[in-house]
């Protein structure tokens, strides 16, 4: 079973910072995908940002520019720096991983993490 803890989130302002992390139960190296989606209310859950293990980064185009995910594999650990946050970035962030068995893939989530930007 993985297991993901989140943290990092918080209430900015408009224009400032935030660094989420995600530690994962597992070696990160070994999975297909570590990533950021988010949840905005009423909205439904959306990707952020991804990285695929020894692949492409991708970023929805909302964030681009503004957002930046890295690992850390020695701390099996997934950063998202935001910057340049906007009110439209609030909603609640979730780390997500995904893992391949064969031709099977699994997903599994953080807790989340809310995200609050004020004008």
């Amino acid at each position: 079973q993985v297991q993901l803890a989140e943290s990092g989130g918080g209430l900015v302002q408009s224009g400032g910072s935030l660094r989420l992390s995600c530690a994962a139960s597992v070696n990160i190296l070994s999975v297909y995908s570590v990533g950021w989606y988010r949840q905005a209310p009423g909205k439904g859950r959306e990707l952020v940002c991804s990285i695929i293990t020894g692949g492409a980064i991708t970023y929805t185009d909302a964030v681009k520019g503004r957002f930046t995910i890295s690992r850390d594999n020695a701390k099996n650990t997934v950063y998202l720096e935001m910057n340049t946050l906007k009110p439209e970035d609030t909603a609640v962030y979730y780390c997500h991983l995904k893992r391949r068995l064969g031709m099977t893939f699994y997903d599994f989530w953080g807790q989340g993490t809310q995200v609050t930007v004020s004008s």
